[in-house]
C-alpha cells in the first residue's frame, strides 16, 4: 500500500521503514532515499528554505507518480513524505522508501519516484541567503533526468 504525507513536522527513516514491513514477509528489499536541505544552492551561504505546496494537489500528485512506480514494477508499497514550510540547512526535507521482492525494482523505482517529484509534484521553494531571498528556479538537469524514465 502506497502512502504520501506533506506535512511540517520532522520524519523518521525507521518508523517509516518498520511501518512498511511490519508482519510482511514478501517484501526481499526496501531501498530509501532521504533528501537534505543544503548550504548552498543557486547562491552560497543558504540561511534557509521555505517550501510552499498547493495542499490537496500536491498530495494527489504524489499518488499518481507512487501509481505509476506501481504500474512499473512490481512493488510491495510505498512511503513519500515530503516536508513544508521553514527548514535550515542540515534538516530533511524528502523520504521515498520503496518496498519489493527483488532489489533491482526496489531501486529502479525509488530512482524514478525522486526524478518526477522533482519534476511533476507542485512544490515552490525559496531561498533566503544573507544577499537577499529567491524563489529556486527548475533545473534542466532534473528534468533530463525525469525524461529518461518517459516511455518509448
Amino acid at each position: 500500500m502506497n502512502q504520501v504525507r506533506v506535512q511540517t513536522e520532522n520524519f523518521d527513516l525507521g518508523k517509516e521503514v518498520d511501518s512498511l514491513t511490519a508482519g510482511r514477509t514478501d517484501i526481499g528489499a526496501v531501498t530509501s532515499f532521504v533528501g537534505y536541505v543544503r548550504d548552498f544552492n543557486e547562491r552560497p551561504e543558504v540561511e534557509a528554505l521555505t517550501l510552499e505546496h498547493y495542499p490537496g494537489m500536491t498530495e494527489a500528485q504524489l499518488l499518481q507518480i507512487a501509481d505509476e512506480a506501481d504500474q512499473r514494477w512490481p512493488l510491495q508499497g510505498m512511503r513519500i513524505v515530503h516536508r513544508v514550510g521553514r527548514l535550515e540547512p542540515g534538516d530533511q526535507i524528502v523520504l521515498v522508501v520503496v518496498a519489493s521482492a527483488h532489489r533491482q525494482a526496489a531501486f529502479e523505482a525509488c530512482h524514478f519516484v525522486m526524478d518526477y517529484l522533482k519534476t511533476r509534484a507542485p512544490f515552490w521553494k525559496k531561498e533566503h541567503t544573507a544577499s537577499g531571498d529567491y524563489w529556486v528556479s527548475a533545473r534542466d538537469s532534473d528534468s533530463d533526468a525525469a525524461r529518461r524514465w518517459e516511455k518509448k
